[in-house]
């Protein structure tokens, strides 16, 4: 089985304040119709360091900064390319 990818989006109270919790329902939703839930691990994480550059998100130990809900869906679609 090919090795799952990790994703981590910040749950810091910066990050959730811009809007992280409209992302991580948009990611949540994203996995299930891409038939993505089982080769993702998709968490939530403490903060991340990176407050005023939020919401912040992980993928595979890279980190991205200002993930708004409005950037969320081609950053997904660049990343599970081979996948989907």
């Amino acid at each position: 089985m090919a090795q799952r990818i990790e994703m981590q989006i910040c749950l810091g109270s910066s990050c959730f304040s811009r809007g992280n919790k409209d992302v991580v329902m948009f990611i949540r939703e994203y996995l299930r119709k891409n038939h993505l839930d089982d080769k993702v691990i998709f968490k939530g994480a403490r903060c991340m360091g990176l407050c005023s550059n939020g919401p912040n998100l992980n993928i595979n130990g890279v980190t991205l900064e200002g993930v708004t809900l409005s950037k969320i869906e081609s950053i997904l679609e660049k990343e599970f390319a081979g996948l989907v």
